[in-house]
C-alpha cells in the first residue's frame, strides 16, 4: 500500500530512534532542520512528529497547562481519547450517533471562522461491557476527507482524519462546569436525568491559530477530572 510522505518520514525517523541515532530522552532536531532533510514542508514534518507521538516514540512536554486525567490517569487527547484510553489500559467502545453536514453561524462566529458549515461528529464513549463515560459532539471544518465522512463514514480515530488534513490541535481553550443532564442526554447516555456530569467545552487550533475542532463533552465525573499544571520554566 503506498504510504503517504508525512508517513515514510515518521518511519525514517522511527529506525533512527530504535537503531540508537536519536538516543533516549535526546532532543530531535526542530522542524526546520527537518524540513530541509526530507525537502518537504514544515506541516508535512508536524504531521511526521504527530505520527511518532501516536506511536509512543516521542513525547512533548510543557511547563504549564491543563490536561484531562481518567481516574487519575493523564491523557494525551492529541493522538485521540481511544487511543490515550487504550495506552492506560482502558478499553472502550465508540458508538457515532451522528455524522452529517450541518449549518451553524453562531458556532462560526465564535470560532473566528468564515464558512458556517461543519461536519458534526456525535458520539457516545463507554467501557467495554460497562457503562458510557462520556458523550461527545465534536464540529469540524466541512473541508477535504473531513466533508466526505458523512458519505464515506468514520470507520476509524477522527484524529486521523484531522491529520491527513494537516490539521494538528496545538492550542486552544477548555471550559469545564458541573452541570445536571437533561432528559435527552439521559436518554443517550442511559443513565438518570438530572445525574452530574463535567460539561467541558473545547476549542482546538493548529499552531498557526487555524481552526481545527469544537467539542462540547459530557463527562462522568466519577472517572474524569481536569488537572491544572502552572509555575516553574516555561
Amino acid at each position: 500500500m503506498l504510504r503517504l510522505k508525512y508517513e515514510q518520514i515518521a518511519d525514517q525517523l522511527a529506525k533512527d530512534i530504535r537503531r540508537g541515532r536519536l538516543p533516549r530522552g535526546a532532543r530531535l532536531p526542530g522542524e526546520h532542520v527537518l524540513a530541509n532533510r526530507f525537502a518537504v514542508s514544515r506541516n508535512t514534518i508536524r504531521q511526521a512528529l504527530a505520527e511518532l507521538g501516536s506511536r509512543g516514540l516521542i513525547a512533548t512536554h510543557s511547563g504549564k497547562g491543563s490536561f484531562v486525567t481518567f481516574d487519575g490517569r493523564p491523557l494525551d487527547d492529541r493522538i485521540g481519547w481511544t487511543r490515550a484510553l487504550a495506552e492506560q489500559g482502558v478499553h472502550t467502545a465508540v458508538e457515532v450517533i451522528r455524522l452529517e453536514l450541518v449549518g451553524d453561524p453562531d458556532l462560526a462566529e465564535r470560532c473566528g471562522v468564515e464558512s458556517d458549515e461543519f461536519v458534526a461528529v456525535d458520539r457516545v464513549r463507554s467501557i467495554v461491557g460497562g457503562p458510557a463515560i462520556s458523550f461527545e459532539c465534536t464540529r469540524v471544518a466541512a473541508r477535504g476527507r473531513l466533508r466526505d465522512l458523512p458519505g464515506s463514514g468514520l470507520d476509524g480515530s477522527l484524529y486521523d482524519v484531522l491529520r491527513a488534513e494537516g490539521l494538528l490541535p496545538e492550542q486552544g481553550e477548555e471550559w469545564v462546569e458541573l452541570g445536571q443532564i437533561t432528559e435527552v442526554e439521559a436518554a443517550v447516555l442511559s443513565r438518570a436525568p438530572g445525574e452530574r456530569f463535567l460539561r467541558a467545552r473545547r476549542l482546538c487550533r493548529d499552531r498557526n491559530g487555524i481552526f481545527v475542532e469544537h467539542t462540547e463533552s459530557l463527562l462522568d465525573p466519577d472517572r474524569f477530572r481536569l488537572h491544572l499544571r502552572f509555575g516553574g520554566a516555561e
